[in-house]
């Protein structure tokens, strides 16, 4: 049965007048129309559409987050916002092969009409990346100067006034670092950790010297191995941590770092599932930002090889550095280092147990 009172066309409502006629090829002015400007604009405008959409998807996240408790119903929409969030990315990878559909010559037909502009004057997708949380100190160098400068004045105070707000980045610390369970009465899970890190360690040591009668390849590992016991030491030390963040090594807060790591060595436990989705879904988003980076790099480089992009910046060696620089969520990767095989995992207390899953009375 209709809600509403008066009828809806489906034109009216999507505002097709509006959007179809929002196409409006910039050699034209110049001349003959370049037939492959079309798709150059409908695809950057899809692309649009979309971060409105995930802008959208992480602005309902980020409310979550700022709740005081964040409960099992939270963390279900966290996560499955999220997922939306990784579909539409797989989408927006997928749509570099429609725009690599158009020669370099193709191109250049009307390439040059459009300079200064610049796809790095998205000011969504720069929203996006300050949201998530990378900010102008963690940009490559000409992000960090030369790409605010070439914005108009409103859009440049827009961004800069996103960059006071608290990103997901810092509520998703926060989050992790106020996770209970690790510290109960007299347990202590870390203290546990640590000799179960120190065992694996000893053993692989042992199993090395025990097989390996080339004095060169033998100091090699034994290396490795110390390698590991130095990760492992700073993970544990609030000083060696704190020198790890400084280096500009690890980014979240070790409390945060160290409930993560709890999270995911223990993911299978009730209590800890919904929130190793959500860990597992920021990890994914990077992942997938990443690649449409990559992709992106990588259609600029076969579409102009080494001539400096519209906006000023080099081109594809600006845009293959912003692939690795302008992560968000590294350390999430990176936890894979202080994982054990879930073997040599210490076995949880009852006590803790019983919290962390679902019993019903007898």
């Amino acid at each position: 049965m209709a809600k509403n009172i008066a009828p809806v066309y489906y034109g009216d409502y999507l505002k097709l007048d509006t959007l179809l006629s929002a196409q409006q090829p910039h050699s034209t002015r110049y001349g003959a129309e370049a037939h492959d400007e079309m798709l150059f604009i409908i695809v950057h405008q899809v692309y649009e559409l979309w971060f409105k959409q995930v802008l959208h998807e992480l602005r309902a996240i980020q409310r979550e987050f700022h709740q005081p408790k964040l409960d099992d119903k939270g963390l279900y929409l966290v996560a499955h916002r999220l997922r939306r969030v990784l579909t539409i990315q797989d989408l927006m990878n997928d749509q570099v092969a429609v725009i690599e559909t158009m020669t370099p010559q193709e191109f250049l037909e009307f390439r040059d009409y459009l300079i200064p502009a610049s796809g790095f004057q998205s000011i969504q997708f720069k929203e996006l990346e300050i949201m998530l949380g990378l900010h102008r100190d963690k940009r490559v160098a000409f992000d960090q100067s030369s790409f605010f400068n070439r914005l108009n004045d409103q859009d440049r105070s827009y961004l800069e006034q996103l960059e006071q707000q608290p990103s997901l980045f810092d509520l998703v610390d926060k989050w992790l670092a106020r996770m209970p369970f690790m510290n109960i009465e007299s347990f202590s899970f870390w203290r546990l950790y640590q000799s179960a890190v120190d065992k694996a360690l000893d053993e692989d040591e042992a199993l090395i010297r025990g097989n390996n009668s080339d004095a060169a390849q033998l100091a090699t590992e034994l290396a490795g191995i110390q390698s590991n016991r130095d990760n492992f030491h700073a993970l544990f030390d609030a000083d060696a941590y704190q020198q790890l963040q400084q280096d500009g090594r690890v980014r979240l807060s070790q409390q945060a770092m160290l409930a993560a790591l709890f999270i995911t060595q223990y993911r299978e436990e009730p209590a800890f599932n919904l929130a190793w989705q959500v860990i597992t879904g920021l990890t994914e988003m990077d992942e997938k930002l990443t690649i449409w980076r990559y992709k992106h790099a990588m259609m600029v480089q076969r579409m102009l090889g080494t001539k400096i992009g519209t906006g000023g910046s080099s081109g594809h060696d600006y845009l293959r550095r912003t692939t690795e620089q302008n992560r968000v969520f590294k350390d999430f990767f990176s936890m894979a280092t202080y994982l054990l095989p879930k073997t040599a995992l210490p076995q949880l207390p009852e006590q803790v147990q019983r919290l962390l899953g679902f019993y019903h009375r007898d």
